[in-house]
């Protein structure tokens, strides 16, 4: 497991963005205030995606309970950590948010894929270094890490969407 490295430091970059940033003082500008509230958005759901990994895929599922799959995992990620309500397939999430180019790509952005010879057919979260995060229904059957520069993921990649404010 020679990702696992990459993982862990990032997600300490994660943690140490959610503990060692402060909430805003008074002396702090609004600028500086905004900044901080962006970071703690994006790293909540990857904090969070992450926290799932394992958990057990389940076609048409959406608690973590009893397994999830692509959209029911995305969808839970982001009700969980941002109150964030979003449609129920990655179909109807990719029409969200705006449109994002593989090459500015931010943790949080929503990736789209084509596995069932349908555009957008898979949905996950990009988490950074050229990784994404997804409920995988094959080879892992479970909530996994996966590059997107593999050619299985790199040959079905149907775009990207940004659902949160990024600074």
């Amino acid at each position: 497991m020679s990702s696992l490295p990459k993982r862990l430091t990032t997600l300490g970059l994660l943690l140490t963005a959610l503990i060692v940033l402060p909430t805003a003082s008074a002396t702090e500008t609004e600028a500086d205030s905004g900044l901080i509230d962006d970071l703690k958005a994006t790293a909540r759901p990857i904090l969070k995606a992450l926290s799932m990994l394992g958990t057990p895929y389940k076609f048409g599922g959406s608690n973590p309970d009893q397994g999830v799959d692509c959209s029911g995992f995305v969808k839970h990620v982001y009700k969980e950590t941002t109150d964030l309500t979003l449609p129920r397939s990655a179909r109807d999430m990719s029409r969200l948010g705006e449109s994002v180019a593989k090459s500015e790509l931010k943790p949080g952005d929503l990736v789209f894929f084509n596995t069932r010879r349908q555009p957008n057919s898979h949905v996950g979260i990009y988490k950074g270094n050229g990784e994404f995060v997804h409920a995988s229904s094959t080879r892992h059957k479970a909530v996994t890490v996966s590059r997107m520069d593999q050619k299985y993921w790199a040959s079905r990649f149907n775009g990207a969407r940004r659902v949160l404010p990024v600074e």
